[in-house]
């Protein structure tokens, strides 16, 4: 039991803190997308691109050895990319479709699917306080994002099904995390291959819906070589190279040490992180819903720390 309670203590820190690492995607990319030429799709092939090459040039330095894998952890890792890059292009054209607030709490649905299918699939707990911490949870997160105002809703039957899409992806990404620490894969490993075959997976959507699918450019060239100031191009490397690696790999890391329906419960953190950066950083008033909404998290976190112990996994 001892033993148990250390592996979920060090858990619960490493997925706080990719959640308050990863919470600054959401500043950066907002700079980008408003002061920058880059299309949403085009940033995401060129963030996921940027994030293999930085962590590969410091593995090959520092830890070659992660850089092998067997050829059944390649094709495993080779879906897993796959489901990152369906999660990544879903999430954009959500927003596209149901405006940010929305598209952030239907995506937030990965928490109930994950616990689900973690439950189904990997044999996790499922017991009343994981329940209920789901609940606190994505209630927080409606509050938070403003998503209970009418006003936010489109009505658009086509954004809610890629919205709830989007959040079934992450929740598989979640449980393929799962998995692959089970086959002894390390977290730097799975997160450089399945950065790298998203960075594939991302080009040949932005090669194929060219000047079609939202989010892309008008042509190759403009996948390949966007227009982009110095300053736009610093960030976007700053982007991939500090928050998303980062935040992933630590990511991955709690997901070797917690259940995956835990440590993505413990992700919806990222959104009251997300709340407090904008104020700090940017300037954003601080709502009394968001203050409300992030009590609800937190509340659902402690909740959840709490009564896990006392669950089986």
């Amino acid at each position: 039991m001892g033993t148990r309670r250390a592996d979920l203590g060090r858990g619960y820190a490493v997925a706080l803190a990719s959640a308050a690492v990863l919470s600054l995607t959401a500043i950066f990319i907002r700079y980008l997308t408003v002061n920058s030429n880059l299309p949403a799709l085009v940033l995401a092939f060129w963030r996921e691109i940027l994030v293999a090459l930085c962590l590969g040039a410091v593995l090959a330095v520092g830890r070659p050895a992660l850089l092998r894998v067997r050829w059944d952890q390649l094709r495993f890792l080779l879906v897993y990319g796959v489901v990152l890059a369906t999660f990544n292009a879903l999430w954009t054209v959500s927003v596209a479709l149901n405006g940010a607030a929305v598209a952030t709490v239907i995506a937030y649905s990965s928490a109930a699917f994950t616990a689900l299918l973690g439950w189904w699939l990997l044999r996790e707990s499922l017991g009343p306080g994981k329940v209920a911490a789901v609940a606190l949870c994505l209630c927080g997160c409606v509050v938070v994002s403003g998503a209970w105002q009418a006003s936010a809703w489109q009505g658009n039957a086509l954004g809610v099904a890629t919205g709830l899409l989007s959040g079934l992806a992450y929740s598989v990404y979640s449980l393929m995390g799962r998995r692959a620490a089970q086959m002894g894969i390390s977290p730097w490993t799975a997160l450089l291959y399945t950065f790298a075959f998203a960075a594939l997976c991302m080009l040949a959507v932005n090669l194929s819906g060219a000047g079609v699918l939202p989010g892309t450019a008008a042509n190759a060239a403009g996948i390949l070589w966007p227009e982009g100031t110095a300053q736009g191009w610093g960030l976007l490397l700053a982007l991939a190279a500090g928050p998303t690696l980062i935040g992933y790999g630590l990511y991955n890391l709690s997901l070797g040490l917690l259940p995956s329906s835990t440590a993505n419960l413990l992700a919806t953190v990222e959104l009251v992180f997300t709340a407090i950066v904008a104020w700090l950083v940017l300037g954003e008033r601080f709502t009394w819903a968001q203050v409300l909404g992030s009590g609800l998290i937190w509340a659902g976190v402690l909740w959840l720390r709490l009564t896990e112990p006392n669950e089986s996994s």
